[in-house]
């Protein structure tokens, strides 16, 4: 049994999720049965796995790199922001309650022991976990309450390697403040530092690779020069980095980032295809020259409906004449009314007018809807997506279309090649489409190679 492998950051988005999901890829081509995993994720952004849970995006595109089905075990914990302070907590796949941050932390034992869990199980059925950090591992005052840190290096002895993100500035003093902070099991196992997002000529570093070897004592495992990664983005920051590739543009999408927005994975395939220009919205714009307005998910979609209102996005949105496409929280916003009895998704119980393009209404209620597979939707051709929501539309509970105006509760579905070009050719007969599933492993067999080329792999698998 090889040890497990633990990746921590010197702060958050040093660039651990992809570096991961980069080994995943290194070392299953190698022959090695691995498994991603993260104890604790923050994130709006999840999929269904095979159990019929919900877990991270980030551990899904880790499992997609390491060619293994996404289970439940890879993220036992998962916190889904409601905003004021609240969270609702996943636990294992499935709704464990929704709480405040404070009293999220009164219970952390009880998490423990679902992290423990998971992970042995992991170890029984892989030949290696390799474990991503979060944020930093040296945040002071949360190391009792730290799930993904020191709880996991200190309780399944990792081997770890300490990522630091030369592009924010700083690296030395991350690095060296890290190193002194670090708790001593974790600094005793640490097998090198890897310097990450480099800009610029290689040979300007040599020297700076001699400092952290000679000074700090710990060896440069490699330099990884930056590369942009435009597939499952974890967080908003990540949302504003993406890079299109824009060739002969045939459509131009409005896409409303509300600040509920979750699964942004759903814009990936959009904001890759050549042929169409993806504009993100975070705040009014006049919607008259798009040709189509685009509704992603949310996490509390009726404060999102608040939003679209407040910022004049709610008017635009009824006065535009192009197509209109909502996925999950977003075809629920299409309807005349959403009631919330219970207070699942917010914090009172309420009921708030929709765009009213879909003569419909919405409940939330519980069980939350997790499932996944092919969907025959808007055509006899299935669809593979998933599904994560409380609400449910009482004439129409999956999918709607009528005239320019469609949606559906199924993520995924513009991932799919036959039902995007379908869809986009109706708006312009001129469009060709791609193939996304090619695009999707490209990136991430290019990203893995970029990480195979300048880190010494074979050092890591000796330490293992």
């Amino acid at each position: 049994m090889m040890k497990p492998l633990a990746v921590f950051g010197t702060s958050s988005d040093a660039g651990k999720t992809t570096l991961v999901m980069a080994l995943c890829r290194i070392f299953a081509d190698r022959g090695i049965r691995v498994a991603p995993f993260k104890a604790q994720n923050v994130s709006n952004n999840s999929a269904v796995t095979v159990e019929g849970g919900e877990i991270s995006r980030a551990q899904c595109l880790q499992a997609e790199a390491a060619r293994v089905e996404p289970s439940c075990r890879f993220n036992p914990v998962l916190l889904k922001s409601q905003g004021s302070g609240s969270v609702q907590v996943i636990v294992n796949g499935k709704v464990y309650r929704n709480e405040s941050i404070a009293d999220y932390y009164d219970h952390i034992g009880t998490l423990q022991a679902e992290v423990e869990k998971a992970f042995n199980g992991l170890r029984e059925d892989f030949d290696l976990v390799v474990a991503e950090g979060a944020g930093s591992p040296v945040e002071l005052n949360l190391l009792d309450k730290d799930l993904s840190n020191t709880f996991v290096a200190k309780t399944f002895n990792t081997k770890n390697i300490l990522v630091a993100d030369i592009e924010r500035g700083g690296v030395f003093a991350s690095i060296y403040g890290t190193l002194e902070l670090m708790d001593p099991v974790m600094r005793a196992n640490l097998v090198g530092v890897i310097v990450n997002k480099f800009r610029g000529d290689r040979r300007f570093f040599d020297e700076g690779e001699k400092i952290i070897a000679e000074r700090f004592g710990v060896p440069v495992l490699g330099v990884v020069p930056f590369r942009p990664l435009n597939i499952d983005m974890e967080d908003s920051q990540s949302l504003q980095n993406y890079r299109q590739r824009l060739g002969a543009v045939k459509v131009r999408v409005a896409a409303i980032a509300y600040p509920g927005l979750s699964n942004y994975n759903d814009l990936d395939a959009l904001i890759a295809d050549p042929e169409l220009d993806v504009e993100v919205l975070h705040g009014y714009r006049p919607l008259a020259g798009f040709d189509m307005a685009l509704l992603p998910g949310s996490k509390t979609v009726i404060r999102d409906l608040h939003w679209l209102k407040q910022q004049g996005l709610f008017a635009e949105l009824r006065q535009f004449t192009g197509p209109i496409f909502g996925l999950c929280g977003g075809y629920q916003m299409l309807c005349n009314r959403l009631h919330d009895p219970d207070a699942l998704e917010h914090d009172v119980p309420c009921v708030e007018e929709g765009l009213g393009l879909i003569d419909d209404e919405v409940i939330y209620r519980s069980p939350k809807i997790l499932a996944r597979g092919a969907y025959r939707l808007f055509s006899e051709e299935a669809v593979q997506g998933y599904e994560i929501h409380c609400g449910r539309l009482q004439k129409h509970p999956l999918f709607y279309r009528q005239g320019r105006v469609s949606g559906t509760h199924v993520h995924g579905v513009f991932d799919h090649d036959a039902f995007r070009t379908g869809y986009f050719r109706a708006i312009d007969p001129a469009y060709r489409g791609f193939c996304y599933p090619d695009y999707r492993e490209a990136e991430i067999s290019r990203f893995a190679e970029t990480v195979g080329a300048h880190v010494d792999i074979d050092r890591i698998l000796e330490a293992l």
